[in-house]
């Protein structure tokens, strides 16, 4: 009883977004799976974020190598893609991201480490403010943050009103498609910005997060407005895709790529 317990804790946790990043979805989802390695506990973790194949192709892969190599999957890859990010950022350099994602957060946290002399502008992502978040672990690890409303992205990225140049762009990606990637709303009209301001756009992310297909998920309208008029519709639309034009590259544990390159290479795996 105690284990059904604590496997609709971790499903309601993923449902919620009370557990953050795809990466730690990911992990939790394969925690809750191992207690329980049924087709309905799995079935019902999918349903929690039907947006996030990286679950998906955990669940898988432990049914093949296990829990144990399944998990060093995650910190090999992060190790790598901290590694691959590094060299991307020059000096001084002015990094913009948006939303939350651990692998962006941990490889902009080893270049802190390694001396990389820069600073990050930041949204707060609403409506479930997960830029807060980054804006909290980069700030802990002694990073520069700068945070602004989703709103201001144009003003940030074309630098006026007082901002400085954005150097880079680093976005993290729930889901990872041979057109472009999904990620949080917003990822895609800034990329696009970017994409006209000459400024690139990198996507930090593991290769398994590589899919055919995704569904686009529109969560509860609450989030946005939580007593909304009675005739007043509210549409929540949680992910867009960004197309693969406005995409510099993928920086995954494959290298450096360019997203066909990426995709030929995940499809290999």
């Amino acid at each position: 009883m105690k284990k059904d317990l604590r496997i609709n804790k971790i499903i309601q946790d993923i449902k919620d977004i009370k557990i953050q990043g795809a990466r730690n979805v990911a992990k939790a989802a394969l925690h809750a799976y191992s207690l329980s390695s049924t087709k309905s506990t799995k079935n019902k973790l999918i349903k929690a974020r039907p947006t996030e194949p990286l679950l998906v192709n955990t669940l898988k892969r432990f049914e093949k190598l296990g829990k144990k190599k399944t998990l060093q999957h995650f910190d090999k890859a992060q190790e790598k893609i901290n590694k691959f990010a590094l060299k991307l950022i020059k000096p001084n350099s002015v990094i913009f991201t948006h939303c939350h994602s651990t692998n962006v957060v941990n490889a902009l946290i080893y270049a802190k480490k390694k001396g990389k002399k820069f600073e990050v502008y930041n949204t707060e992502t609403r409506p479930l403010y997960q830029g807060r978040k980054t804006a909290r672990e980069l700030r802990k690890a002694g990073i520069k943050v700068t945070t602004f409303v989703d709103a201001a992205a144009r003003v940030v990225l074309t630098k006026s009103q007082g901002t400085k140049s954005v150097d880079i762009v680093f976005l993290g990606a729930d889901a990872i498609l041979k057109e472009g990637v999904i990620n949080k709303i917003g990822s895609g009209m800034f990329s696009e910005i970017a994409y006209h301001e000459k400024i690139p756009v990198y996507i930090l992310a593991d290769s398994w997060k590589y899919t055919k297909e995704v569904k686009l998920e529109e969560r509860n309208f609450k989030e946005v407005w939580k007593r909304a008029p009675k005739y007043v519709k509210v549409k929540n639309l949680a992910f867009e895709k960004v197309p693969k034009k406005f995409i510099k590259a993928i920086v995954s544990e494959f290298g450096i790529l360019t997203l066909d390159k990426f995709i030929k290479k995940a499809r290999e795996f």
